[in-house]
């Protein structure tokens, strides 16, 4: 079955076309720039290599029909008209408590999406925008819904309840809901499938670790915690996101700098984390080039970055009473070899020990803990788009 995966954002459209039965990628590419002058469509040729086309995309619809256009350009394209594409799969961010698996789009579930645009409201209208998109250019296609935060919902109260007042849940839904769940499902599944073990079986703790990163403990397949939130800022310190952080210490911030709503989310969202830090980037390869140059500002930031993740990974050790597996992915959890020997280095009271040699390898499934080691310890590149193309495959077949 040949499944078109979209990750529709608010000025991009990320896009795979997957055989399912094969596992096999067809072709891969991305819309860039969205409405403005110099939006471009970038794709992947078969042989590896790249193309780019400058466009006039105003909107989603016409990044959609591009996207559907260079797939079946007879020079470029993988496949002769749209009627190959059986199925299509969207990355949608928020699904609130209303989801807690993928589910066939119908108007209910759209309708449902959009109820959860105040708590997600840069992700879901562009999610919204791209189905609806799909829906006007290839309305008798079947399209799947696969939300970053159903995987989460198997959290217990006690994990997912903030200590607020309790209306605050009941009126508004103000809770945990974690993100990063396709990966998270993904790479621990994974995992599992690479070291031959039981994942019904096993305590796992996953580092989705980049510009965006999350930690989560699984047990016995299921999510327990995640280091997220009501919203993607919660948890980790991140590429420009703050991570935990006192609520009072943002009190104070609006009153001294005289923040509105929106201030304050441009401060917590786009201002702070390495790049906040910093002042230099949110890049960590940046980061880690300036730590060699002697920048005392990029190895506070780098510190903190690791100290954090360390942090977690105690913490979900507690709560899954003992680790099994812990998984690295993610832009820096799958290329950063510093990073993660620093961190498993520190984990030694825990029985890991650590392969210095394995560590050498980047974007590769590798085991990096030692023979001896108590834990095992993976490093598995993350593929969310090929968890949608097997889910969408799963419901359009029934």
């Amino acid at each position: 079955m040949k499944i078109l995966v979209l990750n529709c954002g608010s000025s991009s459209v990320k896009y795979k076309l997957i055989e399912s039965d094969s596992k096999e990628v067809l072709a891969e590419g991305g819309v860039e720039k969205i409405g403005l002058p110099d939006s471009f469509l970038k794709f992947k040729r078969p042989d590896g290599s790249k193309e780019v086309i400058t466009t006039d995309m105003p909107t989603a619809k016409e990044a959609v029909k591009n996207v559907l256009d260079i797939l079946t350009d007879p020079k470029e394209g993988v496949i002769k008209s749209f009627d190959e594409i059986q199925a299509v799969g969207h990355r949608v961010v928020h699904g609130m408590e209303k989801f807690n698996k993928s589910v066939l789009i119908t108007p209910e579930v759209i309708e449902k999406v959009k109820e959860c645009y105040a708590v997600a409201p840069l992700h879901n209208p562009a999610n919204v925008t791209g189905i609806e998109a799909v829906t006007s250019l290839m309305p008798d296609v079947p399209q799947v819904a696969v939300f970053d935060t159903a995987f989460h919902q198997t959290m217990p109260a006690q994990a997912y309840m903030y200590a607020l007042p309790y209306e605050a849940y009941e009126k508004y839904g103000v809770r945990r809901y974690g993100f990063h769940g396709t990966s998270h499902r993904y790479v621990s599944r994974r995992a599992c499938e690479f070291l031959g073990l039981p994942y019904e079986k096993q305590r796992i703790i996953t580092c989705h670790i980049g510009n965006g990163a999350s930690i989560t403990a699984i047990k016995d397949g299921k999510s327990i915690d995640t280091s997220m939130g009501l919203t993607p800022t919660e948890g980790l310190m991140m590429g420009t996101r703050v991570g935990d952080v006192d609520p009072g210490a943002l009190v104070y911030m609006m009153e001294r700098e005289g923040l509105d709503a929106a201030g304050l989310s441009k401060l917590i969202n786009k201002r702070s984390g390495v790049a906040g830090v910093t002042e230099m980037s949110s890049d960590m390869r940046d980061i880690e080039a300036a730590v060699e140059a002697g920048n005392e500002r990029a190895k506070l930031a780098l510190d903190m970055y690791e100290y954090r993740i360390l942090k977690y990974i105690g913490a979900y050790t507690a709560v899954l009473g003992g680790v099994d597996i812990i998984v690295f992915t993610g832009g820096v959890g799958e290329n950063q070899t510093g990073t993660r020997e620093r961190i498993c280095k520190q984990l030694a009271f825990m029985g890991v020990t650590f392969n210095a040699e394995a560590n050498r390898t980047r974007g590769e499934e590798i085991e990096i803990s030692g023979a001896d080691s108590k834990v095992h310890v993976v490093v598995i590149p993350t593929d969310e788009e090929m968890m949608i193309a097997e889910d969408t495959a799963t419901i359009v077949k029934g």
